[in-house]
């Protein structure tokens, strides 16, 4: 059987019935083996060493495996010099503690069937042909799981790629790429679906000389998926990083019990997500599930679990050699120090690209470094050494405590941009790595040049070939640290069986209603059936108002001019009142109503919005409002329940929330108020998550701070009844 390293395709839901749930200590004995094999069968064993079946065996001789090897193939004596038995049974009293499984098709469930029959604990199916193809295929697949379950083995794939242990040389893996790129142990582990994904993040690493200790690609994810393997690798105290690819999470639970572990363990955990379905979100009644979609519920997951999403390959490794240093980033504030002006230049664009803050030295710092640089040097923040760096050996480590008793500066990233005759690199190198050690501060360098790089490298200093690299790796390191400082565990949440549902969307009026019941502020409103009714309304209220078309079937009022504003007197609200009443008529609907309210005035529009993601549970989003909201997808989203302070802290996430702290003649605007309606659409979100599709309010009336704000328009959407 020939096999291409092959991403994972997911082809919907399987039919088996899952396993008991285990207790922790047993679901981490069930695991033990995938990484960690005493010995290993393989079933449909090649001589050659290019082929599926006989790469693994390969690899587990060439860096050293200490277990027991079994060869599977009733064609065969001898594989790769070794003897090879014609079946599983012929191997004796001895069973393998995993099997890779290398035949195709039928061959491939009846090798599960043996092994799990046998007592294997783990078997890691390399063949393709299952649910990636099909409907076909995912019967296939439900046969092979429900034999292994029936005995209690363990499977990763299929469709995989396999698994490797790095330290120990258990190398159930047929990439190619261990023979290209020499593997190293280290402190790092990756876990993807994908096989491609798992070997070009290691490729990288192994580029910048860092080592990985653990790399699986899961396949089909069918039984051990990958949230359940990045479990296991926590539970290794010399893991410090664990990079994941994934196409779809299947266990989020076990992920979020993983960034748990993680966090107590002093593990950083990045995740690289591959596609994002919008699936129904062209349809959606709610602006909401279009802005929403699956990716901002898994932001929000992975926020609320202090997991970093990257946005690329790159992204996933680029800042791992500070994750390994681990020091303290603080505040962030960096200091950039070259001996080349135009290089602070660009070291100071790229961090106001990124959000990363460049600090202020402090005039103790200042008259330091004053003493320190020739006369027509200004020590400042970026700090321009000079040329005077050219033969001046003591200068650069003199700076460098300088700057370390600054306590200002958090970072450091150091540009290197040319080197040669004159430039002892050995020695600034060595000064940077006693730097970092004292003074325990992230320390960057950038550097054109491989041979300058490496200088660094071999002493331990994260470097980059670019400024921008660099600084994107400070800041995002600097970033996830905060996240995971205000990691908290989540919540668990229940929902209400006596709050109550309607079905498909409700209109106006019934939603602001359900919304205030849980403490939202609505605008004062009241709903009318006829156009004298509306008019006696204005007569009690004066003016302005708004008077609006009613109906659950026309949600976007707009866009049929059934919104009515800065009404003002009994005749105007009549008028605009039968408006809306013919136009909603014309349109279909039966009983028109209208719904007269107060017109609110606010500095700007902010939006609500909720939905109930099956994985992830019901996500809150809060944005800049009106009608542009989908055009501009200023939006934060966050998973209920949360705190005020937590719905504040991602308000000041999005890009307009400088006009929340004023701006120029602008007062304040009542951030907090935003922040408390926002817990309110969780608790409702929460109480109704069995039956709620979505939740859009559009527009809130953020008024000026102490003031509150005001829904002054929503759209609830339930599930439709079966």
């Amino acid at each position: 059987m020939e096999q291409a390293d092959q991403d994972v395709r997911h082809e919907g839901e399987l039919n088996v019935k899952p396993l008991p749930q285990a207790t922790f200590e047993d679901r981490m004995m069930s695991v033990a083996s995938v990484f960690n094999p005493t010995s290993v069968a393989i079933i449909g064993a090649s001589d050659n060493p290019n082929k599926v079946g006989g790469r693994a065996i390969h690899y587990m001789r060439k860096f050293g495996y200490c277990g027991r090897i079994f060869p599977v193939n009733p064609a065969r004596q001898t594989i790769q010099g070794m003897a090879c038995y014609a079946s599983l049974e012929d191997i004796g009293e001895e069973v393998p503690d995993a099997a890779i499984i290398a035949v195709s098709g039928e061959d491939a469930v009846e090798a599960v069937h043996r092994c799990a029959k046998r007592g294997v604990s783990t078997a890691v199916v390399m063949s393709s042909g299952f649910a990636e193809i099909g409907a076909a295929g995912r019967k296939l697949q439900e046969e092979l799981l429900a034999g292994a379950q029936e005995h209690g083995m363990r499977l990763v794939g299929p469709n995989a790629q396999g698994i490797a242990n790095f330290a120990s040389g258990a190398i159930l893996n047929f990439s190619t790429m261990f023979t290209e790129v020499a593997p190293q142990d280290g402190p790092i582990a990756i876990i993807s679906q994908s096989g491609a994904a798992s070997v070009m993040p290691y490729a990288l690493l192994r580029e910048k000389g860092l080592g990985v200790r653990y790399l699986a690609s899961t396949g089909n994810d069918a039984d051990l998926g990958v949230s359940e393997l990045v479990r296991s690798v926590t539970c290794d105290p010399d893991i410090r990083l664990i990079l994941i690819y994934v196409e779809a999470i299947t266990r989020p639970d076990l992920l979020a019990e993983a960034a748990h572990l993680a966090f107590q363990r002093g593990i950083r955990i990045i995740l690289l997500k591959g596609g994002s379905s919008q699936k129904g979100a062209a349809a959606a009644a709610s602006h909401t599930g279009a802005l929403v979609g699956q990716d901002g519920a898994l932001d929000a997951f992975l926020a609320q679990n202090g997991i970093w999403r990257a946005q690329d390959v790159h992204g996933l490794v680029n800042a791992a050699a500070l994750y390994l240093d681990g020091f303290p980033s603080q505040s962030g504030r960096t200091v950039v120090m070259s001996h080349s002006g135009a290089v602070g230049v660009l070291c100071a664009d790229a961090a106001e690209r990124a959000g990363l803050p460049l600090t202020e030295l402090d005039a103790a710092t200042r008259d330091t470094l004053r003493n320190l640089l020739p006369g027509f040097a200004t020590a400042a923040n970026p700090l321009d050494l000079t040329a005077a760096l050219l033969g001046n050996d003591d200068m650069f480590p003199r700076v460098l405590e300088g700057l370390g008793s600054c306590r200002e500066a958090d970072m450091l990233l150091i540009g290197i941009p040319v080197a040669g005759p004159g430039y002892d690199i050995p020695a600034l190198a060595d000064a940077t790595a006693a730097f970092a050690l004292q003074r325990r501060k992230p320390v960057a360098v950038t550097a054109p040049q491989l041979s300058v790089r490496k200088e660094f490298q071999e002493r331990g200093i994260p470097t980059f070939a670019s400024e921008t690299d660099a600084v994107q790796a400070l800041s995002q390191y600097f970033r996830h640290s905060r996240l995971q400082a205000n990691w908290k565990p989540a919540t668990s949440s229940q929902a209400d069986p006596d709050a109550g549902h309607g079905q498909g969307l409700l209109d106006e009026a019934e939603s602001l209603d359900r919304l205030a019941k849980y403490g939202l502020p609505v605008v004062d409103h009241v709903v009318c059936g006829d156009a004298e009714t509306a008019s006696r309304a204005a007569s009690r209220w004066g003016g302005p108002l708004v008077v609006k078309g009613c109906a659950a079937q026309v949600p976007h009022k707009t866009e049929h001019s059934l919104v009515h504003l800065h009404v003002s007197g009994e005749e105007q609200a009549r008028v605009a009142a039968q408006d809306c009443l013919d136009k909603l008529s014309a349109l279909g609907i039966e009983e028109p109503r209208v719904l007269v309210a107060r017109m609110v005035k606010a500095q700007h529009e902010f939006m609500l919005g909720v939905t109930v993601d099956p994985l992830f549970g019901p996500a809150v989003t809060i944005g800049e409002g009106g009608i542009l909201v989908e055009i501009r997808r200023d939006v934060v989203s966050i998973l209920a329940p949360f705190s005020e302070e937590e719905a504040l802290s991602a308000i000041m996430k999005l890009r307009i929330a400088p006009i929340l702290r004023g701006y120029r003649h602008a007062p304040p605007l009542d951030a907090r108020a935003l922040a408390r309606a926002a817990v309110a659409l969780g608790r409702f979100a929460i109480a109704h998550r069995n039956v709620l599709q979505s939740a859009d309010l559009n527009p809130v009336m953020v008024l000026q701070e102490g003031h509150g704000v005001s829904v002054v328009d929503a759209v609830i959407e339930f599930k439709e009844e079966v």
